[in-house]
């Protein structure tokens, strides 16, 4: 494996925590709430939910730790904010993948017009 390839593995093994904090429905909801660029506590995310306040301080924890959350200390409360960074890089490791998919299927579409 050349030099190139382990550091582009390596670039994209860091989104594995983001889509693994996404494949969750609660968490994409609340990643759905927080996107609309506001700021909220812990009461705001659990308004209108069956969760506990537990339940979405836990869900919140694996959005920190995939860094699609931060918190910002405000008084004595803790607002949570959308980090957009994270989802740009899914993104551009999505359009990497969809390139390679693109390519790998015009080679099959030659090798099958050719054959043909």
């Amino acid at each position: 494996m050349s030099q190139r390839t382990r550091s582009a593995a390596v670039k994209w093994r860091r989104q594995a925590p983001i889509f693994a904090a996404l494949g969750d429905e609660t968490r994409l909801a609340l990643i759905a709430k927080l996107s609309q660029g506001d700021r909220h506590s812990i009461a705001d995310l659990t308004e209108g939910t069956r969760l506990t306040r537990q339940g979405v301080t836990k869900h919140l924890r694996v959005l920190q730790k995939a860094r699609l959350v931060r918190s910002v200390k405000h008084g004595r409360e803790s607002l949570f904010e959308l980090d957009p960074a994270p989802l740009r890089e899914v993104r551009d490791y999505a359009d990497v993948v969809s390139e390679s998919w693109d390519r790998a299927l015009a080679r099959l579409r030659a090798f099958v017009e050719e054959d043909g």
